[in-house]
């Protein structure tokens, strides 16, 4: 990342900076004919003595560089990657998305990096959803899942009202244009804006004939098919768990960890993160760190 506004803007913290500009590696993978990008962070395969695995999974319509300025804090203590979902960021489009390809392509990238079984994976929204159908179809494959603002509401708790995230992809004329059209979803104010700028600018892609597009499949709503939560998945989760999530959260409420202990057959810890809502990470990212950290060592123990 260039230091796009090193002068023009002197509230963007350093810690930001070491972290974005922390160097990776960028791989692929395929999946039933796809290519599923992930980045890499942390040392080579075959050092000694080997960390463990932690892989970031990104929200619908998000990408890995969401975790940019969060994987590589926790290198000291292991080998870091984060994942395209297919139909989203740099990852192949397919005609058709399923909740057990969704499933497979985590499997895949954690085989990949060569992650162990040991490896944890970190998984905002839906991508928690995601994650949780991946550790009941491959229960020894993980070792444990940390849930980001992600879970199952109770079948009594009414959806809050949103926008839908459907819809045909707008063009814009120029990157600039589209950077200023950047929005949350579901939305939601941050009031870290180079948190917000920096995604975007990783979120854009340029449209053969000219102009500017975001970077997911536009037909991703209309074609997912096997993706309800299920209370089963939860009720056969048998490995590590633990939750974060916002406090100011409109999608996870006390009523939805309440329903969420009662399903999952092993008691896990579950930490708030004040002042923040659906995107934590975004809104208090070093609140996120310490708090993931603190359960890593929690889950190992």
């Amino acid at each position: 990342m260039a230091r796009w506004d090193r002068g023009s803007a002197p509230t963007i913290p350093e810690w930001f900076f070491e972290a974005v500009e922390t160097p990776f590696e960028e791989r692929t993978v395929e999946v039933d004919e796809c290519d599923v990008a992930y980045q890499l962070w942390g040392e080579a395969e075959g050092t000694k003595p080997a960390k463990p695995g932690l892989l970031f999974i990104h929200g619908m319509n998000a990408h890995a560089h969401w975790w940019d300025f969060i994987a590589p804090q926790f290198l000291d203590t292991h080998r870091c990657a984060a994942m395209n979902l297919t139909g989203m960021g740099d990852s192949d489009y397919r005609y058709e998305y399923r909740g057990a390809t969704f499933a497979e392509e985590i499997r895949a990238v954690c085989d990949a990096a060569g992650f162990g079984s040991d490896v944890t994976l970190v998984a905002h929204s839906f991508g928690g959803y995601m994650s949780v159908k991946a550790a009941t179809l491959f229960p020894e494959r993980f070792g444990a899942l940390i849930l980001v603002d992600s879970g199952i509401r109770h079948p009594d708790e009414p959806e809050p009202a949103r926008p839908s995230m459907g819809g045909r992809a707008k063009v814009y004329p120029d990157r600039e244009t589209a950077l200023a059209r950047f929005r949350l979803q579901p939305p939601q104010p941050c009031e870290n804006q180079y948190v917000l700028e920096y995604i975007a600018r990783h979120s854009l892609m340029a449209v053969d004939g000219g102009g500017w597009s975001w970077k997911f499949d536009d037909d991703l709503p209309d074609t997912l098919k096997d993706v309800v939560r299920a209370p089963a998945d939860y009720q056969n989760l048998k490995l590590k768990l633990g939750v974060i999530y916002g406090a100011d959260s409109e999608l996870f409420s006390h009523r939805t960890l309440d329903y969420m202990r009662e399903l999952i057959p092993q008691s896990f810890p579950a930490i708030a993160i004040e002042n923040a809502q659906h995107h934590v990470f975004l809104d208090q990212p070093l609140a996120f760190v310490e708090a993931l950290k603190q359960m890593l060592l929690d889950l190992s123990g």
